[in-house]
Order: C-alpha cells, then sequence, then structure tokens
C-alpha cells in the first residue's frame, strides 16, 4: 500500500465520520433549519412579500428564495465543523489525529467535507421547500453548484477556526450569534442594496456575505447588485486566506497543544 493510497483511506474514515455524525441526527441537524426557513417563506414571502410586491422586477418571494437557501448552506456548514472539531478537542481524539502519521491537510480536508456535505444537504431540503411557495427556475445551475460549494467550504473553514479557539461549548455560538446572523441579515436577503443610500451602499460592499448571496440570486433569477466575476474574486480569496490559516492553527497545534 502506498503513501497516497493511506492518505485516501484517512481522508474517507475522517470525511465518512463526519458525514455520519450529522446525517445519524438528521432531525435534529437537517429537519430544524428546513423548517425555520418555511416559516421564512410562509411570513417575508407570503404575508409581507404580497404587500411589497418586487423588488428588482421580480416577485419578492423569488428575490429571496436565494438568499434563504444561502442562509440555510452558510450557517450549517459552519456549525458542522465547529460544533465537531471542538468535540474532537474535548473528548481528547483530536490529539490521536495529530500525532498519527496523517498529514494535516488530509485532517482538515475530512472536516471541511463534512461541513460541505451539511450544508449542501440542508440547502437543497431548503430548496425542496421553496418549491412549495414558488415555481422559480435556475438560470445558471452551473453558477449556482458552484456558489454552494464554495460557499460551504469558506464557512466551513471559519467554523474550525472557530472551533480551535474556542475553550467551551459557549465559545462555539459567540460567533454565530453575535457575527454571521447581522452579517447575514445585512447581506442582502431580503433587500436588494440599490435601495440603500450610497454611503450604507459602500458599507454594505465590506461585508462578504453581500458576494454569496448576489451571486447565488445571480444564478437563479440573473440579476446581481455585484458583479459575478468580483463575488467568485472575494470568495475565493477568503477560502484562500482561511484554508492558510487553519493550515498553520493546525500544525503549531493551537488550541490543542495549550
Amino acid at each position: 500500500m502506498n503513501r497516497y493510497h493511506k492518505y485516501w483511506i484517512a481522508y474517507i474514515t475522517i470525511a465518512r465520520k463526519e458525514i455520519l455524525r450529522f446525517s445519524r441526527i438528521w432531525v435534529q441537524t437537517v429537519v430544524p433549519p428546513v423548517i425555520t426557513m418555511a416559516l421564512y417563506f410562509v411570513i417575508f414571502g407570503n404575508l409581507i412579500g404580497s404587500r411589497i410586491g418586487e423588488m428588482d422586477g421580480m416577485k419578492y418571494i423569488d428575490f429571496i428564495m436565494p438568499g434563504l437557501i444561502m442562509m440555510a448552506i452558510i450557517t450549517n456548514s459552519y456549525a458542522n465543523v465547529v460544533s465537531s472539531f471542538y468535540g474532537a478537542k474535548f473528548s481528547r481524539h483530536i490529539e490521536e489525529m495529530l500525532v498519527s502519521p496523517i498529514p494535516n491537510f488530509i485532517i482538515l480536508l475530512g472536516f471541511l467535507t463534512g461541513g460541505i456535505a451539511r450544508g449542501l444537504t440542508v440547502g437543497l431540503a431548503v430548496t425542496g421547500v421553496s418549491l412549495l411557495f414558488t415555481d422559480i427556475t435556475v438560470a445558471y445551475p452551473l453558477i449556482v453548484f458552484s456558489i454552494a460549494v464554495l460557499t460551504a467550504l469558506l464557512f466551513s473553514l471559519a467554523g474550525l477556526i472557530n472551533g480551535v479557539y474556542a475553550k467551551s461549548f459557549d465559545d462555539i455560538s459567540i460567533i454565530p450569534t453575535f457575527v454571521l446572523t447581522p452579517l447575514t441579515y445585512l447581506g442582502g436577503i431580503f433587500y436588494s442594496i440599490q435601495l440603500l443610500p450610497e454611503f450604507w451602499q459602500s458599507v454594505s460592499l465590506g461585508n462578504p456575505i453581500l458576494y454569496m448571496i448576489n451571486s447565488f440570486r445571480y444564478g437563479f433569477l440573473g440579476i446581481s447588485d455585484i458583479d459575478i466575476w468580483l463575488a467568485f474574486g472575494v470568495i475565493i480569496s477568503f477560502i484562500i486566506a482561511l484554508f492558510s490559516v487553519c493550515m498553520l492553527l493546525l500544525n503549531r497545534g493551537t488550541g490543542i497543544r495549550d
């Protein structure tokens, strides 16, 4: 058995563990966000949306649908990795991985695969629910898929960084509550930034989630407040930066050997 085959087995083992971790308790990991998003569709899409009418020439429920799916992908990919990695630290079996003859990037990829899988699973489930409220078609399927995967990867990386620095189970909820939630709601899910005064439009451009939601919306509807290639550039740049940070933290043993 050569070295690369061993690495592949190690990766598959970690990835399978991460996927089974959330899929075995799908009632707790998949169903709740789907119900939450269904309520958003009922309240904001049907009840409030019928009074708003249109946004950027689209029915309001069609306009918010991509953003709600993206919000589910962001929160679930992040939550899966941060809880899993901190759980590995808490039970101290992450140390066994780090001292084993497995490169740290294989360990990282295994955790990321679990986060991406959960994010896409919940995103697909929310998409299915959205079809109960709208019959929207996908304008650019490849863009929708690529943005979904890249976003899930990005927030899986962010979740691992949170898990590295977390010192208690309470710490893994601080970033989602005080950072992710505000940035997501201010990322253009429920409105076009063209409605904002010029100053606040400029401020909104500093929110990375804005680029993810708008590029995802472009894939569905063909409309966006942001240039699609700029959005891809921003997302990929953040992925490269966070991947580098994750590798540095794992190589140093930050939060694990302390």
